[in-house]
């Protein structure tokens, strides 16, 4: 009744299959009600226990209530009294409640049918909590079963267990058959060949390839841009599939309503509030944004819809889903699971990334592990960039791999909502970028001693540039600067060169991409994220030096981004101390270097660890 509220109370047409047909006789002679109203006293623990203990309890505990019960099963026999079971076990009911469905027109139909777990396995498993655990059946357990399903196996075959299979020419097999046929065959298929798109040359992208001079902008609204680059492409543009968790402004697209509209089947309906502002609300029956509102599960269902159409339907859309990475994977991680299962192509936006890019919302909204949940995801590329012509890069090629090579792959990218200044794109980073590694600035100083490699990523990486500068004007320390757009990637990298020396004993061994970026680039390996310490420490295996990691392990807390980071020790003044360290473990710098360095900094040695404050 609760389950048959909620559907009715949501417009649903709901058919209930409680009974089977052997109870049709009772409710035809229950006259006064006095069987309904007993049956609708009991709860669903008394069923069980009537599926349970057979027909001796339902005599007793059902109709052994009153004389006028009693009275209603006069003359039944056992064999009869059995038949009283649930519908969701009566093939007669289940098919009438189907059909049904199947003619009701005005709006969804839901069937809730009333079944017992391990029904036909007898006192071995019939209506056991146990059920799942039972691996074997006994030789009369065997024989109860056979006889409760009429399988037409004599007695003395029963113990060897034999498959039962109707004659070809059978009413069974030739209506399954037809059925099969009907539904295009007896295996199930899928379309490998589905449409390419043409892919946009990377130059199509030129005004985030280069410097965004004085102004300053996030890489949520650098996404946004390709977004729109990408639409103006007429044969690309109908396939795009902008899909919003939360409200569209909130994301800074509300310069697509006008270009793309957003999706409604009745069209608008009302004034928008904002109908006085050029970039206003409009919703059209033909919109391609879908505003699904605070349902990440409902969303990101709307995302494999369209992710999967080019295997399903023969159609290759490119759906975007853009949401706060804190409620991306956390809380729809097996639908991801699925969609990489599914084969999904298509891509997601982890909006407000970071544990320290949204200030002000706490332990709720910040995010330090996203990127370790998309790492188990086989088909997930997972990027962290930070400036927006890392972003162009990452986005043109995924365009290019899932819809002109056909590559069974989705793309994550975290995002931010912090406004910088971005730079052109660095000569011949692009191959970098993708594999997650490049040196972003290298040092102007040749010295070969008191050197460091310094890493940064997302969020992270300016303060990581600008401990550089520290390093280097305050210290007596050169770094080079490397930005790590995916841990994931380089781990992926080194894990697959680790497993083909394994099974290439007599070959030259390969080298990890990492390793061989670093070649050349002597100094300790100082690597800083917004995440957690676990996210850059997936390449340790592959850093032939001493390497320090600093993340945001421990929740979110509510502050300014300068404190958050300080707070989560991921800032330039703890990379700077970090690298000093390094130096010393090193043999190239003295502990005093590092004492001097805290007390300039005002870091307290005796401070709390974050992750257990």
């Amino acid at each position: 009744q609760e389950l048959e509220g909620i559907f009715r109370g949501a417009g649903w047409n709901v058919v209930k299959v409680i009974w089977s047909s052997a109870w049709d006789r009772l409710f035809a002679k229950d006259g006064s009600g006095a069987l309904r109203r007993r049956l609708e006293e009991m709860v669903d623990g008394e069923y069980q226990r009537f599926a349970v203990h057979g027909v001796e309890y339902l005599k007793q505990e059902l109709f052994g209530a009153s004389d006028q019960l009693r009275g209603m099963i006069e003359g039944w026999s056992d064999d009869e009294l059995r038949q009283l079971t649930f519908g969701g076990h009566d093939p007669q009911k289940v098919y009438a409640a189907f059909d049904v469905a199947a003619k009701h027109q005005d709006g969804p139909t839901v069937i809730l049918a009333k079944t017992i777990k391990g029904y036909g396995m007898g006192p071995v498993g019939q209506g056991q909590n146990a059920t799942h655990q039972v691996k074997k059946l006994d030789e009369e357990s065997v024989r109860r079963f056979r006889d409760h399903f009429q399988v037409p196996i004599e007695a003395d075959q029963v113990a060897d267990l034999p498959f039962y299979r109707p004659a070809d020419d059978s009413p069974e097999l030739r209506y399954l058959r037809e059925r099969r046929e009907a539904l295009g065959g007896s295996l199930p298929a899928r379309r490998t060949d589905a449409e390419t798109l043409p892919v946009p040359d990377l130059s199509a992208f030129k005004v985030m390839l280069d410097s965004s001079g004085d102004r300053e902008l996030s890489t949520t609204m650098a996404f946004v841009r390709f977004l729109s680059m990408l639409v103006r492409d007429k044969e690309i543009k109908p396939r795009v599939v902008p899909i919003l968790a939360d409200e569209a402004r909130t994301f800074g697209m509300e310069g697509m309503f006008r270009q793309m509209g957003i999706y409604s089947a009745v069209g608008q309906l009302y004034e928008p509030i904002d109908a006085d502002q050029l970039l206003s609300y409009r919703e059209e029956t033909d919109g391609q944004i879908l505003q699904e509102g605070i349902t990440e599960a409902g969303a990101f269902s709307s995302w494999i819809a369209a992710a999967t159409a080019y295997a399903n339907h023969g159609v290759t859309m490119v759906p975007f889903f853009i949401f706060y990475s804190m409620f991306g994977f956390q809380r729809i991680g097996d639908l991801a699971w699925a969609a990489g299962d599914m084969q999904a192509r298509g891509f997601l936006l982890g909006a407000t990334a970071g544990r320290t890019t949204l200030n002000g919302e706490g332990l709720q909204h910040q995010d330090g592990h996203s990127h370790l949940l998309a790492a188990t995801n086989p088909n997930c590329r997972a990027y962290d960039p930070t400036y927006a012509y890392e972003v162009a890069v990452i986005l043109r090629e995924g365009f290019r791999r899932m819809y002109a090579e056909q590559e069974n792959v989705f793309y994550y990218l975290t995002v931010l909502n912090e406004n910088y200044h971005h730079p052109a794109l660095p000569e011949g980073a692009e191959e970098g970028i993708l594999r997650g590694l490049y040196r972003l600035r290298p040092s102007s100083s040749k010295r070969k001693k008191r050197r460091v490699q310094l890493m940064g990523s997302g969020a992270i990486l300016r303060e990581v540039e600008a401990a550089a500068e520290i390093l280097e004007a305050d210290f007596d320390v050169v770094a080079d600067v490397w930005s790590a757009t995916s841990f994931v990637e380089l781990r992926r990298d080194g894990l697959a060169v680790d497993r083909w020396n394994l099974l290439h004993p007599q070959s030259e061994p390969r080298v990890a991409y990492v390793t061989e970026a670093l070649a050349g680039h002597p100094g300790p390996v100082i690597a800083s994220s917004d995440y957690m310490k676990a996210f850059p420490d997936q390449i340790r295996a592959w850093i032939d030096r001493p390497f320090v990691v600093l993340g945001t392990d421990g929740f979110g807390r509510s502050d300014t981004r300068e404190t958050l980071r300080s707070f989560f020790e991921v800032d330039r003044r703890w990379v700077v101390v970090a690298a000093l360290k390094a130096l010393v473990d090193d043999g190239s710098a003295e502990p005093a270097e590092v004492a001097k360095a805290l007390e300039r900094f005002g870091i307290d040695p005796e401070k709390p660890e974050p992750v257990k404050v």
